[in-house]
Formats: C-alpha cells, structure tokens, sequence
C-alpha cells in the first residue's frame, strides 16, 4: 500500500474510534439492534459506516465555509484559514480583525491547518534514546495543536474560534447549536447523530465539530503531500542546482541545521518527511509592534506558560515556548512566526542566521541605546531562548548562512508548496 494511503487510513481508522466513542454513529458489535447515544444502532455494514463517516466530512467542508455560524455573519473557518494560503492566513496582517462587530484583533497569526494529521498528543516529557548510549534524552514538551499545544483533538482546536470573542463570538455551545439548526443544517445532523439531535443541542454541537475534524483529515485536501520535494522523492522530479544546495545548507548542522527541528528525511517506516519535529521551542523572534495588544508595554504572549493556556502558568521554563510548525506550503505565507513578525519568506530564513550576529538589526533599543535583545519576552524568560546552531554565535561573526546562500534556501523551501505537476517524459 502506497504510504500516502496508508497514513489516511490509520487516521481515518482513528477517526473512525473516536466517532464511536462519541457515539455518531454505530459499532461493528455483533448484538445488532442495541441502542447507542445519538440514536443509532449497531450491526451496520463496514460500506454503511463509510457512509457515515463519509457524511460527517462532508458536513465538516460545509460547515467550515459557512459565516452564519459566526455571530457577524462574516466569519467563516476559511476566513481566516484559506484553501488558497494552505488553510493559512489570507492576507499579510499579523493578526486578523473579527469577532461581532469585525473589529476585535487576534494575537497570534494564524497556522495553517494543513498536515496536522500526524501531530502528536501534547506530553511535557518527550523522551527519545540516544544511539551511542544507554541513556535516553529528554527533549522537552511535544505536540499538541494550536501554537502552544493546549489540546490533543481537532474538534477541541475546532472549538477555539468557535467561541472566541475575537474570532467567530459565540457565547456558548447552544448558540452554535441554534446557528447550526438556523442555517438548515438538523437534516443531516440527524442522519449521522440520529433524530435526538432535533431537540439536543450538545448532540448537534459535538457532532459539527467532530465533522470539522474529520474534514481536516481529508488526506486528499489537507495532506496530499503532491509538493515538488515529494515528487523528487518518489523519483519523478528532479531540484535545480540552488534548490539541491538549499537542501544541502537546510540539513547542514554547521549551516542552517533547520532539519534539527524542521526534519526533511522520511521516516523510518518510510512516510513522508513532516518537516517539524512537534517540539516547542523558544525562539527570541522580535516584538510585532503591529499587534495590539503588544501595545501594552507589560503584556507578553508566552505561549506554553500562558496566557492563552493555562496549565502551566507560572512555570518560568515554559515561558516563552511555541510548537514547531511544518514548513510545508510555507512561502505561501504572508506572515511568519506566532506573532507574524515577519512578512517574507527570505527575512524569516535572514533572522535565523543573523539573529546572534547582528541583533541590533532585529531587535528594539532601550531607552540607554542598548539593545534589547528578546524583546518579546519578559527577562526571566530569556534564559530559555534556544542557543543551537545557528543561533551559537556572537555579535560580529559571520552569520552561518551568505546572502547567496539564504537565496538557495529559499528556493528550497518553495519545493515545499503542494500541487506541483512532474513534467512528463
């Protein structure tokens, strides 16, 4: 079995778990007839139970282009996560302007919601054995979705702006309930929940948001992997000269080391390189004046340790921590980093090399002129900004990557974009 199908079956067998477990639709148990939450019944056909979960994507892709389940009117998912910026953000702004009146700004750019089907559940101990060595190596808190990890599912993540006052500003899940049932949706709730979900609003909420998650499992639409890497992979293409020595500096520890954490070799089972390690990592990326709620001199957004999450405030650590997103499609973006600093794709590969060595070019002055190096961090959080290659070197050095070759990685990075079509021979 192709890799690329057998990874969407193992998500669509898990999908298929959680569905269960939810109770949207039937079992495979052999005492067919007994009753399940939701209404429905056990003893369906494998076809039948495709069919549902068939049903519940094709709910999850009206549903997530739909701005009347906003309270504007405005506000759809793919609003702000586009089909054509990779389900990232449309547009260059930092942060996106919604909430009810189409005038509240969020404070994070938005991710893009495409190849996170292999994202691992959040764990604050990933541990990982050493090949020369008996001893295994603790590499920190892993996983999870959204920018800081908070949760596991993507109908949890689906949640999120479903109810937040900046994004789509529902009150409650009722109100999503009687948005959903407003805009005609109780028809085909009801045939994949069963006819409770007429009268029970948890039953209509937990079944749109289970459908937004199976469509965000939509292998086809959310990782095809059909990027020119891919197809250079499986032999069908081939880089040019500046894309192979992009890839060569990309990999390169005493270079851009970006593989360290962005990994561009297969796995060991032989699927497609992700290109995240899911590790959260503090970076030190420069204060964006453009978001506004940085125009509180006092404010920070941490990440891992809040404020947005909340189960590790205060945990000094975890300040200042933000999970590793996968470079693929990544020059379709506008804005880069959780706080959209950045606006190209080239500046963002500049800061990296350059961070150390030049960092009065990055970062803002106090009021005595020194540089404030980190500034969107609080003090005692700087100590956790990670000091890896390229990040190991001083103010003056040469920075690890030349003007020429940053160029080459660039043209590296945009392989990575899908929907590439091999020449024919």
């Amino acid at each position: 079995m192709p890799v690329i199908r057998q990874t969407s079956l193992i998500r669509w067998t898990a999908l298929l778990a959680a569905t269960l477990a939810l109770g949207l639709i039937p079992s495979f148990a052999a005492d067919s007839g007994s009753p399940r939450p939701g209404g429905a019944t056990t003893g369906m056909s494998r076809a039948e139970v495709r069919q549902q979960v068939d049903a519940l994507v094709a709910l999850g892709r009206s549903l997530f282009v739909d701005r009347s389940l906003s309270s504007s009117g405005e506000v759809a998912c793919s609003t702000c996560h586009d089909p054509a910026h990779a389900f990232g953000p449309p547009n260059a702004l930092p942060v996106q302007l919604a909430g009810t009146d189409m005038l509240q700004p969020g404070v994070r750019a938005v991710p893009s919601l495409k190849y996170l089907q292999a994202v691992p559940p959040f764990t604050e101990h990933f541990f990982e054995s050493e090949d020369d060595a008996d001893e295994s190596i603790d590499n920190g808190p892993t996983g999870g979705l959204t920018w800081d990890g908070r949760v596991d599912r993507g109908r949890d993540q689906a949640g999120f702006p479903l109810m937040s006052a900046f994004e789509m500003g529902n009150r409650n899940e009722a109100e999503v309930s009687a948005r959903l049932l407003a805009a005609g949706y109780g028809a085909r709730i009801a045939a994949i929940a069963g006819p409770a979900a007429a009268t029970d609003s948890t039953l209509v909420y937990q079944t749109a948001v289970a459908a937004l998650e199976a469509y965000e499992q939509d292998y086809r639409t959310f990782y095809p992997y059909s990027s020119k890497y891919d197809a250079v992979l499986a032999g069908k293409a081939k880089l040019t000269a500046g894309e192979a020595r992009g890839l060569e500096f990309f990999n390169a520890p005493d270079k851009g080391n970006c593989a360290s954490c962005h990994v561009s070799e297969r796995g060991l089972d032989g699927t497609p390189p992700q290109f995240t390690d899911y590790g959260l990592i503090a970076l030190g990326v420069p204060r964006n004046p453009d978001i506004p709620a940085n125009k509180d001199k006092s404010y920070f957004d941490l990440g891992l340790c809040g404020p947005l999450r909340t189960d590790f405030l205060g945990r000094k650590e975890y300040c200042g921590l933000f999970r590793t997103p996968t470079l693929r499609n990544v020059a379709l973006r506008q804005t880069f980093f959780h706080n959209g600093v950045f606006h190209t794709l080239r500046q963002a590969v500049e800061f990296y090399v350059e961070r150390e060595t030049d960092p009065g070019r990055w970062y803002s002055r106090r009021p005595d002129g020194s540089i404030d190096k980190y500034d969107d961090l609080p003090d005692y959080a700087k100590a956790n900004v990670n000091m890896d290659p390229p990040f190991d070197r001083h103010p003056g050095d040469a920075p690890a990557l030349s003007s020429s070759e940053v160029d080459d990685v660039v043209a590296f990075l945009n392989t990575l974009t899908d929907g590439y079509t091999p020449a024919q021979p």
